[in-house]
Protein backbone atom coordinates (compact mmCIF):
# COMPACT_ATOMS: atom_id res chain seq x y z
CA UNK A 1 0.00 0.00 0.00
CA UNK A 2 1.77 3.35 -1.06
CA UNK A 3 2.26 5.72 2.12
CA UNK A 4 -0.02 8.93 1.83
CA UNK A 5 1.45 12.92 1.10
CA UNK A 6 2.20 14.11 4.78
CA UNK A 7 4.57 17.05 5.83
CA UNK A 8 7.32 15.77 8.41
CA UNK A 9 5.28 17.50 10.72
CA UNK A 10 2.03 15.65 10.37
CA UNK A 11 4.03 12.64 10.38
CA UNK A 12 5.65 13.08 14.20
CA UNK A 13 2.44 14.19 15.46
CA UNK A 14 0.91 10.56 14.07
CA UNK A 15 4.24 8.67 15.82
CA UNK A 16 2.96 10.85 18.80
CA UNK A 17 -0.81 9.37 18.90
CA UNK A 18 -0.13 6.49 17.69
CA UNK A 19 -1.65 6.41 14.51
CA UNK A 20 -1.24 4.34 10.77
CA UNK A 21 -1.36 7.76 8.38
CA UNK A 22 -2.02 4.64 5.88
CA UNK A 23 -4.38 3.17 7.56
CA UNK A 24 -6.42 7.21 8.30
CA UNK A 25 -5.92 8.02 4.80
CA UNK A 26 -7.25 4.93 3.13
CA UNK A 27 -10.64 5.34 5.51
CA UNK A 28 -10.35 8.80 4.48
CA UNK A 29 -10.18 7.98 0.37
CA UNK A 30 -7.24 10.37 0.63
CA UNK A 31 -4.14 10.40 -0.80
CA UNK A 32 -2.59 12.97 1.17
CA UNK A 33 -2.92 13.95 4.97
CA UNK A 34 -2.54 17.02 6.68
CA UNK A 35 -2.77 17.78 10.51
CA UNK A 36 -6.47 19.57 10.10
CA UNK A 37 -7.09 16.25 8.39
CA UNK A 38 -5.62 13.99 11.14
CA UNK A 39 -7.11 16.03 14.15
CA UNK A 40 -10.45 16.06 13.06
CA UNK A 41 -10.57 12.20 12.50
CA UNK A 42 -8.92 11.37 15.52
CA UNK A 43 -12.37 10.74 17.64
CA UNK A 44 -14.78 10.32 15.09
CA UNK A 45 -12.98 8.36 11.61
CA UNK A 46 -13.61 10.80 9.55
CA UNK A 47 -16.08 14.66 10.86
CA UNK A 48 -17.01 16.16 13.76
CA UNK A 49 -19.74 14.61 15.87
CA UNK A 50 -23.24 15.98 15.12
CA UNK A 51 -24.21 18.65 17.46
CA UNK A 52 -28.09 17.68 17.32
CA UNK A 53 -29.89 15.87 19.90
CA UNK A 54 -30.79 12.08 17.98
CA UNK A 55 -32.11 10.52 20.86
CA UNK A 56 -35.52 10.82 19.73
CA UNK A 57 -34.41 8.43 17.19
CA UNK A 58 -34.13 5.61 19.82
CA UNK A 59 -37.02 4.25 18.88
CA UNK A 60 -37.84 0.00 19.63
CA UNK A 61 -39.65 -0.45 16.20
CA UNK A 62 -40.60 -3.78 17.26
CA UNK A 63 -43.16 -2.65 18.73
CA UNK A 64 -44.84 -1.50 15.52
CA UNK A 65 -44.07 -4.89 13.93
CA UNK A 66 -40.92 -6.97 12.90
CA UNK A 67 -38.34 -5.81 12.18
CA UNK A 68 -35.32 -6.64 10.44
CA UNK A 69 -31.39 -4.74 11.50
CA UNK A 70 -28.33 -4.67 9.65
CA UNK A 71 -25.24 -3.17 10.94
CA UNK A 72 -23.88 -0.31 8.97
CA UNK A 73 -20.52 -1.25 7.49
CA UNK A 74 -17.61 0.44 8.74
CA UNK A 75 -17.36 1.95 5.40
CA UNK A 76 -20.82 3.41 5.16
CA UNK A 77 -20.67 4.80 8.85
CA UNK A 78 -17.07 6.84 7.75
CA UNK A 79 -19.19 8.21 5.26
CA UNK A 80 -22.28 9.30 6.90
CA UNK A 81 -20.38 11.35 9.18
CA UNK A 82 -18.27 12.99 6.50
CA UNK A 83 -21.70 13.84 4.76
CA UNK A 84 -22.81 14.81 8.05
CA UNK A 85 -20.17 17.27 8.49
CA UNK A 86 -20.55 18.58 5.43
CA UNK A 87 -23.82 19.54 5.44
CA UNK A 88 -23.17 21.10 9.46
CA UNK A 89 -20.25 23.17 7.97
CA UNK A 90 -20.69 23.98 4.62
CA UNK A 91 -23.38 26.83 3.15
CA UNK A 92 -24.38 25.42 0.17
CA UNK A 93 -26.53 26.48 -2.49
CA UNK A 94 -27.52 24.19 -5.69
CA UNK A 95 -27.79 26.19 -9.13
CA UNK A 96 -29.69 24.19 -12.05
CA UNK A 97 -29.13 24.50 -15.44
CA UNK A 98 -29.44 22.44 -18.61
CA UNK A 99 -26.87 21.53 -21.21
CA UNK A 100 -27.82 21.02 -25.14
CA UNK A 101 -26.24 17.30 -25.89
CA UNK A 102 -27.23 17.15 -29.61
CA UNK A 103 -23.85 17.63 -31.19
CA UNK A 104 -22.05 15.41 -28.67
CA UNK A 105 -24.65 12.64 -28.80
CA UNK A 106 -23.89 12.91 -32.93
CA UNK A 107 -20.70 12.19 -32.61
CA UNK A 108 -20.85 9.43 -30.34
CA UNK A 109 -23.32 7.77 -32.66
CA UNK A 110 -20.66 8.45 -35.37
CA UNK A 111 -17.56 6.87 -33.27
CA UNK A 112 -19.98 3.94 -32.40
CA UNK A 113 -17.84 1.42 -34.94
CA UNK A 114 -14.50 2.16 -33.53
CA UNK A 115 -15.71 2.38 -30.07
CA UNK A 116 -16.58 -1.55 -30.31
CA UNK A 117 -13.15 -2.07 -32.13
CA UNK A 118 -11.12 -0.31 -29.28
CA UNK A 119 -13.21 -2.27 -26.52
CA UNK A 120 -14.08 1.12 -24.78
CA UNK A 121 -17.54 2.26 -24.15
CA UNK A 122 -18.08 5.76 -25.21
CA UNK A 123 -20.30 7.78 -22.93
CA UNK A 124 -21.83 11.02 -22.52
CA UNK A 125 -19.86 11.58 -19.15
CA UNK A 126 -16.47 11.39 -21.01
CA UNK A 127 -17.48 14.39 -22.45
CA UNK A 128 -18.62 15.65 -19.52
CA UNK A 129 -15.61 15.31 -17.18
CA UNK A 130 -13.51 16.77 -20.18
CA UNK A 131 -15.78 19.40 -20.06
CA UNK A 132 -15.58 20.12 -16.33
CA UNK A 133 -11.49 20.22 -16.10
CA UNK A 134 -11.96 23.02 -19.16
CA UNK A 135 -14.25 25.05 -17.05
CA UNK A 136 -11.86 24.75 -14.18
CA UNK A 137 -9.12 25.56 -16.08
CA UNK A 138 -11.35 28.90 -17.28
CA UNK A 139 -12.88 29.52 -13.69
CA UNK A 140 -9.76 28.64 -11.38
CA UNK A 141 -11.23 29.84 -8.19
CA UNK A 142 -13.37 26.59 -8.68
CA UNK A 143 -10.17 24.65 -8.54
CA UNK A 144 -9.59 25.51 -5.04
CA UNK A 145 -10.07 24.21 -1.30
CA UNK A 146 -10.46 26.25 1.20
CA UNK A 147 -8.25 25.96 4.40
CA UNK A 148 -9.31 24.30 7.97
CA UNK A 149 -9.30 27.38 9.52
CA UNK A 150 -11.50 29.17 6.70
CA UNK A 151 -8.49 31.71 6.54
CA UNK A 152 -7.03 30.55 3.32
CA UNK A 153 -7.84 29.61 -0.49
CA UNK A 154 -5.51 26.72 -1.66
CA UNK A 155 -5.83 27.22 -5.78
CA UNK A 156 -4.82 24.00 -7.41
CA UNK A 157 -2.89 23.76 -10.59
CA UNK A 158 -4.04 20.25 -11.62
CA UNK A 159 -7.47 18.83 -12.96
CA UNK A 160 -8.49 15.79 -11.15
CA UNK A 161 -12.12 14.91 -11.08
CA UNK A 162 -13.55 12.65 -8.85
CA UNK A 163 -16.33 10.33 -10.47
CA UNK A 164 -19.19 8.99 -7.77
CA UNK A 165 -19.59 5.47 -8.18
CA UNK A 166 -22.92 3.63 -6.66
CA UNK A 167 -21.51 0.18 -5.37
CA UNK A 168 -23.02 -2.57 -3.20
CA UNK A 169 -20.53 -1.56 -0.41
CA UNK A 170 -21.82 2.48 -0.53
CA UNK A 171 -20.63 5.51 -2.61
CA UNK A 172 -16.79 5.16 -3.64
CA UNK A 173 -15.43 8.25 -5.63
CA UNK A 174 -12.14 7.44 -7.61
CA UNK A 175 -10.16 10.01 -9.65
CA UNK A 176 -9.12 10.41 -12.87
CA UNK A 177 -6.24 12.28 -12.70
CA UNK A 178 -4.87 15.41 -15.30
CA UNK A 179 -8.00 15.11 -17.27
CA UNK A 180 -6.19 18.47 -19.32
CA UNK A 181 -3.66 16.23 -20.64
CA UNK A 182 -6.00 13.21 -21.42
CA UNK A 183 -7.64 13.01 -24.83
CA UNK A 184 -11.74 11.55 -24.89
CA UNK A 185 -10.67 7.37 -25.39
CA UNK A 186 -8.34 7.16 -22.50
CA UNK A 187 -10.90 9.44 -20.07
CA UNK A 188 -13.51 6.70 -21.04
CA UNK A 189 -11.07 4.10 -20.83
CA UNK A 190 -10.07 5.36 -17.11
CA UNK A 191 -13.80 6.06 -16.01
CA UNK A 192 -14.81 2.74 -17.31
CA UNK A 193 -11.84 0.90 -15.72
CA UNK A 194 -12.41 2.96 -11.85
CA UNK A 195 -15.94 2.56 -11.61
CA UNK A 196 -15.69 -1.43 -13.01
CA UNK A 197 -12.88 -2.06 -9.97
CA UNK A 198 -14.79 0.03 -7.49
CA UNK A 199 -17.89 -1.83 -7.88
CA UNK A 200 -15.11 -4.87 -6.93
CA UNK A 201 -13.82 -3.16 -4.32
CA UNK A 202 -10.27 -3.47 -6.21
CA UNK A 203 -9.87 0.22 -5.75
CA UNK A 204 -6.08 1.53 -4.28
CA UNK A 205 -6.64 3.60 -1.57
CA UNK A 206 -4.06 6.07 -3.79
CA UNK A 207 -6.43 6.32 -6.58
CA UNK A 208 -9.26 8.38 -4.65
CA UNK A 209 -8.67 11.61 -2.94
CA UNK A 210 -7.27 14.65 -4.46
CA UNK A 211 -9.69 15.50 -6.55
CA UNK A 212 -10.61 18.79 -8.33
CA UNK A 213 -14.50 18.43 -8.17
CA UNK A 214 -16.92 16.07 -8.04
CA UNK A 215 -19.01 14.43 -10.42
CA UNK A 216 -22.03 12.53 -9.52
CA UNK A 217 -24.68 10.89 -12.10
CA UNK A 218 -27.77 9.53 -11.93
CA UNK A 219 -28.84 9.51 -15.75
CA UNK A 220 -28.64 5.83 -15.96
CA UNK A 221 -31.35 5.62 -13.30
CA UNK A 222 -33.44 8.65 -13.99
CA UNK A 223 -34.64 11.82 -12.20
CA UNK A 224 -34.87 15.70 -13.35
CA UNK A 225 -32.73 17.13 -10.72
CA UNK A 226 -31.24 16.70 -7.20
CA UNK A 227 -29.28 18.19 -4.86
CA UNK A 228 -25.73 16.97 -3.95
CA UNK A 229 -23.82 17.35 -1.14
CA UNK A 230 -20.69 19.29 -1.99
CA UNK A 231 -17.51 16.81 -0.87
CA UNK A 232 -14.58 18.70 0.92
CA UNK A 233 -12.27 19.79 0.83
CA UNK A 234 -13.75 20.37 -2.70
CA UNK A 235 -15.66 23.65 -3.09
CA UNK A 236 -18.58 22.17 -5.44
CA UNK A 237 -19.58 19.12 -6.86
CA UNK A 238 -21.77 18.53 -10.66
CA UNK A 239 -24.65 16.31 -10.43
CA UNK A 240 -26.52 14.95 -13.59
CA UNK A 241 -29.48 13.37 -14.72
CA UNK A 242 -31.19 11.62 -17.81
CA UNK A 243 -30.90 13.45 -21.20
CA UNK A 244 -34.10 13.74 -22.19
CA UNK A 245 -35.67 15.66 -25.58
CA UNK A 246 -36.74 18.86 -24.46
CA UNK A 247 -38.81 21.20 -26.98
CA UNK A 248 -36.69 24.71 -26.76
CA UNK A 249 -38.04 27.54 -28.48
CA UNK A 250 -35.36 29.23 -30.63
CA UNK A 251 -36.99 32.54 -31.06
CA UNK A 252 -39.54 31.38 -33.83
CA UNK A 253 -40.71 27.84 -33.27
CA UNK A 254 -40.00 25.28 -30.27
CA UNK A 255 -37.22 22.70 -31.75
CA UNK A 256 -36.49 19.04 -30.42
CA UNK A 257 -33.32 19.03 -28.58
CA UNK A 258 -32.09 16.55 -26.34
CA UNK A 259 -30.98 18.12 -23.13
CA UNK A 260 -28.97 17.14 -19.81
CA UNK A 261 -30.39 18.71 -16.42
CA UNK A 262 -27.32 19.93 -14.27
CA UNK A 263 -27.01 20.73 -10.86
CA UNK A 264 -24.35 22.51 -9.33
CA UNK A 265 -23.81 22.56 -5.62
CA UNK A 266 -21.42 24.69 -4.03
CA UNK A 267 -19.89 26.27 -0.92
CA UNK A 268 -21.38 29.34 -0.13
CA UNK A 269 -18.32 30.66 1.81
CA UNK A 270 -15.88 31.07 -1.14
CA UNK A 271 -18.31 31.38 -4.32
CA UNK A 272 -21.41 33.35 -4.77
CA UNK A 273 -24.47 32.71 -7.02
CA UNK A 274 -23.35 35.08 -9.68
CA UNK A 275 -20.22 32.78 -10.13
CA UNK A 276 -21.91 29.45 -9.90
CA UNK A 277 -24.55 30.57 -12.75
CA UNK A 278 -21.21 31.54 -15.00
CA UNK A 279 -19.72 28.44 -14.29
CA UNK A 280 -22.47 26.50 -15.24
CA UNK A 281 -23.47 28.64 -18.16
CA UNK A 282 -20.00 27.97 -19.32
CA UNK A 283 -19.65 24.51 -18.91
CA UNK A 284 -23.10 23.87 -20.98
CA UNK A 285 -21.66 25.60 -23.71
CA UNK A 286 -18.99 23.81 -23.94
CA UNK A 287 -21.10 20.66 -23.82
CA UNK A 288 -23.19 22.41 -26.81
CA UNK A 289 -20.26 23.15 -29.11
CA UNK A 290 -17.83 19.97 -28.06
CA UNK A 291 -15.26 21.85 -30.48
CA UNK A 292 -14.73 24.29 -28.48
CA UNK A 293 -12.82 20.97 -26.19
CA UNK A 294 -10.53 20.79 -28.57
CA UNK A 295 -9.49 24.93 -28.80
Amino acid sequence: MTKPIASPSTRAFAREKGVDLTVLAAALGQDSISVSDFERNLTGGGAPAPSADTSFWDVDHTLYGPVVTEKMSRFAMIAAKNLTAAQQLIPAVTHHDRADMGEIEEFRKSLKAEALNRGIKLTGLAFQTKALARALQDFPRFNASLSADGESLHIKNYYNIGIAVDTPHGLMVPVVRNVERKGLWQIASEIGDLASRAQARKIRPEEMGGASMTITNLGGIGGTAFTPIVNPPELAILGLTRTEVTPVWNGTEFIPKQMAPLDLSYDHRVINGAEAARFLSHFAGLLADPHKLLL
